[in-house]
């Protein structure tokens, strides 16, 4: 988030930071209680969430669920933040330097300090991601392209495992890297890092189900790994609908939830680190995340 008439460089950015399985035990409760923030819940959130502030800059630490542009009226990060800069006493305007007709110079420079460092083989960014499965190799990078298409009556993100030079240039079609590191594995469950090489929306959920190890409380793309006799297999959107994720009775038992809880399950993927031209900006992961590691026997890193 940037403060307008600042040269300084800035950028929104952090990781979710959640409400839910706050305490230990408290799993299959705050599950029960879970229910849609209202404004004022969502700017006392925000409030406590600056992970960073400095010059231009004002980083927060997004609850998740809390969409960072929306329609008028309707919940989002863009429409708080007004309010939210008069909270925090703040003089200049607050904006969203994704949103793309605002903070264009610090947007720029931003895209270019990331595009350079890709360039270089530099990972500005890291994520912890907890999955359903141990991928079979320690460490590795999963490529592949990534598009949008249409299911029914929503868009959905779908890999291109060798998409043409043409669908290339006309940018139907994103090739898209992601390095993976195994930190710790425990039950079936494994602590991953993740640095994704390139951008492009939900491509770690995607790139983690083509490792048949989908992330815990993916809802989305999960459903496309399926399983014979425990053998997992990638199935095509047509054979796999959108659906709630469905997980065994033994990790139910350990998250101490129930199936008609599981839609409430967040995703546990976490922003943990970004660089930017200041330096390293750093969030720590929210608590149902760090409750999700105990609960599974997971060390914490």
């Amino acid at each position: 988030m940037a403060g307008t008439g600042s040269s300084a460089a800035a950028a929104a950015a952090a990781a979710a930071a959640a409400r839910g399985l706050a305490r230990p035990g408290a799993g299959a409760r705050a599950a029960r209680r879970r229910r849609p923030l209202g404004p004022k819940e969502t700017l006392r959130l925000l409030e406590g969430s600056v992970v960073h502030r400095e010059g231009a800059l004002l980083a927060l630490s997004k609850p998740p669920g809390l969409p960072v542009l929306g329609r008028p009226g309707d919940l989002s990060l863009d429409a708080l933040l007004p309010t939210l800069r008069r909270r925090l006493g703040l003089a200049a305007e607050l904006h969203v330097v994704k949103a793309p007709a605002s903070c264009y110079h610090t947007t720029k420079k931003l895209q270019q300090f990331f595009t350079s460092a890709r360039s270089r083989g530099q990972y500005p960014a890291t994520y912890r991601a907890i999955t359903v499965g141990v991928p079979a190799e320690v460490e590795g990078e999963i490529s592949t392209g990534l598009c949008w298409q249409q299911q029914g009556d929503r868009a959905m993100v779908v890999p291109v495992p060798a998409p043409g030079r043409r669908s290339l240039a006309r940018k139907d079609v994103k090739s898209t890297l992601t390095r993976y590191r195994v930190l710790s594995a425990a039950g079936g469950c494994a602590l991953l890092q993740l640095q994704p090489r390139t951008a492009f929306p939900e491509q770690l959920q995607v790139h983690l189900t083509l490792l048949m190890c989908p992330a815990l409380g993916d809802h989305k793309h999960s459903s496309r790994v399926g399983r014979v006799l425990g053998v997992p297999f990638f199935l095509s959107l047509e054979t796999a609908p959108t659906r709630t994720q469905v997980l065994d009775e033994e990790l139910l038992s350990q998250l101490r939830l129930s199936p008609r809880q599981l839609h409430h399950l967040p995703l546990h993927i976490h922003l943990q680190e970004l660089v930017l031209p200041e330096g390293p900006l750093s969030a720590p992961p929210p608590p149902y995340f760090l409750h999700t590691l105990r609960s599974l026997g997971l060390p914490e890193h």
